[in-house]
This record gives structure tokens, sequence and C-alpha cells, in this order.
């Protein structure tokens, strides 16, 4: 594209610049959260306003059944990065919790299962 030619859009990917401007270009969690750990909402979280315009809100909704991140984004139709900084912002404000699903005595077969079980929820979608 030269400077005179008028802008067309096929060299840019719009559909990734939205999802980036629901964390305001934020591309890292204030806390490190794991793309298979699952996420629900808390009860604070269920009292928080209807706002279907709102990706934070879509998330409690969401996480009213607890969930992975990956299958979060895969809901949403976002890449898992951008859930991740929601759910580290939701987590600050004790709307949402994470539970971790691999310890450090997690067994290669548990990895395996969960890594399964997250393919599976993503395929399902």
């Amino acid at each position: 594209m030269t400077e005179s030619e008028p802008y067309s859009g096929r060299h840019s990917r719009p559909g990734l610049a939205r999802p980036y401007s629901f964390t305001e270009g934020r591309t890292e969690p204030s806390v490190e959260i794991a793309i298979e750990a699952q996420v629900q909402t808390t009860r604070a979280g269920y009292s928080v306003p209807p706002n279907a315009t709102s990706p934070q809100w879509n998330v409690l909704q969401l996480c009213y059944e607890a969930r992975s991140v990956a299958e979060i984004a895969a809901h949403m139709s976002v890449p898992p990065g951008v859930v991740k900084v929601l759910v580290a912002d939701l987590l600050n404000e004790g709307l949402v919790v994470v539970h971790a699903t691999l310890g450090e005595d997690t067994t290669l077969a548990e990895r395996r299962e969960l890594i399964e079980r997250v393919l599976s929820g993503l395929r399902a979608q």
C-alpha cells in the first residue's frame, strides 16, 4: 500500500485488534494463569449488573460453571491471552476464583488426561 493508495483493510487483521481493545491493549495478565486453569464466578461476581457489551461480564456469565481459560477463549472467539488478562482483572476484584489444575506432584498420565479434556472442550465449540 502506498501513501496515495486508499486503505483497503487487506493488509491488516481488524478482527484481532478488537479483542485487545477489551484489555486496553494489555497483553500480559497481572498474575500468571495457565491456559488449562479452571475459572469460576464467585458470589460477588454473580451480583455484577448485566452488561452484554462488557467482555468482563461475559466471562462472569460463562464461568457460572467452571471453565478453562481455553474454553472461555473459544466461547468468546478471542485469543487466550486476552482471556488471561480479563480473568486476572476479575480475580484481582474478587469476582472469580482460579483453580489450578496441575501441581508439582501431577503425574504424566494426569497431565495427558487434562490436555485431552481441554482439547475435547475446544473441539465441542
